[in-house]
């Protein structure tokens, strides 16, 4: 071979190179465009919404699942009082709130000791319960999910078993497993721990937009290859009155139970509670698999306020921001939209 044509070989397999590597860079963008299927759920809302299914029936018939608080939590007529500058009292006593007992748990099922669970916090055990149901629902084998690089994404910000905990009366009751049943971090490190997952594992308190960030966060892990599949759960308990007082001081409570969001008469939000957990996997990866997509999840978007009218004020130049980044990441346009779920702020 001659000089020559050595070089033109050179050349080509330089521009093939180039080639290899745009491709390879297109790929790349690609994944972290692709769609993020929804392969399995599940659910403990108010009403009896124990399955999605019956979630489903609760909002097609447009049952009110707002009641008066149960007297396993408190004492509703002792912490009540219609005037909102009354000290520690709340005024309203209506709330939505699971009808299912949430003292009790198959502990011996997730291979923990009675004396453990004894110190857990509900939420974390429900999370453990619903889990399981969402991993059966996907058609998953939860053994074989061991070792994988699943990761876990919770949004949880109440605290009320926590804080009801470490009252200085109570001190002497604390004892090695306190501490682990009640932090957030242990509440996503426990499911992680539990099932075996090797991936990306957190939990995260943004409030009211908890579960939804960890959507958005679980989605990016699976476009950005650092999982294969990811569990996003939120969670939420009223246990104690403790936090309804603040939010009564707040007024940001609706007195009557009613929430009127986008109306000229709204007056407050309705404290309710729940559980809710989901299972992802990229689209091509659910397809390929087999697995069942029940929906498919296109975009998403994060942001903040930043410095508006007020700390707890809603920001309505943010929210479009957000909307707009939203439809940007799924590559839609507003047109293209044919049903709107909105959070309406109390």
């Amino acid at each position: 071979m001659d000089n020559k044509t050595e070089q033109k070989y050179i050349q080509t397999l330089q521009k093939a190179s180039v080639r290899i590597k745009d491709l390879m860079k297109q790929v790349e963008s690609l994944k972290k465009k692709e769609p993020i299927a929804v392969i399995g759920m599940a659910c403990r809302f108010p009403g009896g919404a124990d399955t999605p299914e019956k979630f489903w029936e609760i909002l097609e018939k447009g049952v009110d699942t707002v009641t008066e608080v149960p007297p396993d939590r408190w004492d509703a007529e002792k912490y009540y009082d219609p005037d909102p500058e009354v000290p520690g009292k709340i005024y309203t006593a209506m709330g939505g709130f699971l009808d299912s007992p949430i003292d009790r748990f198959d502990a011996s099922f997730f291979n923990i000791s009675p004396k453990e669970a004894s110190r857990m916090d509900p939420q974390q055990r429900l999370l453990l319960e619903v889990s399981w149901e969402a991993v059966e629902n996907s058609g998953l084998n939860a053994a074989s999910l061991k070792g994988s690089n699943t990761g876990v994404f919770i949004g949880i910000s109440g605290d009320d078993y926590s804080d009801s905990r470490k009252l200085p009366q109570l001190y002497d009751k604390i004892n090695a497993y306190s501490i682990t049943g009640t932090t957030f971090s242990t509440a996503a490190g426990r499911i992680s721990y539990v099932y075996g997952f090797e991936g990306p594992c957190m939990a995260v308190d943004t409030a009211c937009s908890s579960s939804l960030v960890c959507l958005h966060l679980a989605c990016r892990s699976l476009q950005l290859g650092e999982s294969d599949a990811a569990m996003v759960c939120g969670v939420m308990l009223n246990i104690s009155p403790g936090t309804h007082i603040c939010f009564s001081k707040l007024q940001a409570i609706s007195p009557d139970g009613k929430c009127k969001s986008f109306d000229a008469s709204a007056d407050g939000y309705v404290r309710g509670e729940g559980c809710g957990v989901i299972m992802l996997k990229r689209l091509s990866d659910a397809l390929k698999d087999g697995n069942s997509v029940l929906a498919v999840i296109k975009g998403s978007a994060v942001n903040q306020d930043g410095k508006s009218n007020g700390l707890t004020a809603p920001n309505g130049i943010a929210q479009q921001k957000v909307i707009r980044e939203a439809l940007k990441d799924a590559g839609i346009s507003p047109a293209d939209i044919g049903f709107i779920e909105a959070h309406g702020t109390g």
